[in-house]
């Protein structure tokens, strides 16, 4: 239960910061951020291991991989919602 809390915990941060490196609206607004946070924790995790730094990190570090996953996410959400509305 601890993790699940401390997952949903650095996932709104995340999805906080990567909103606001990202321009535009976050879709759905503090959850969504969440869910972009959460996503992006798991892909960033995932990209993290696939170029060898994947392993046990510090709070700080897996903050910092989720953001980078989440901004990934947010660019592509925001780079096909432009298309389909243009």
């Amino acid at each position: 239960m601890g993790t699940l809390i401390g997952w949903l915990i650095v996932g709104l941060i995340a999805g906080g910061i990567a909103s606001l490196i990202v321009p535009g609206r976050t879709p759905g607004g503090a959850i969504g951020a969440l869910v972009v946070g959460v996503l992006g924790g798991i892909l960033g995790g995932w990209l993290a291991k696939l170029i060898g730094l994947g392993g046990n990190t510090s709070l700080i570090g897996s903050l910092i991989v989720a953001v980078i996953g989440a901004v990934i996410i947010l660019y592509v959400l925001r780079s096909t919602s432009n298309r389909s509305s243009a």
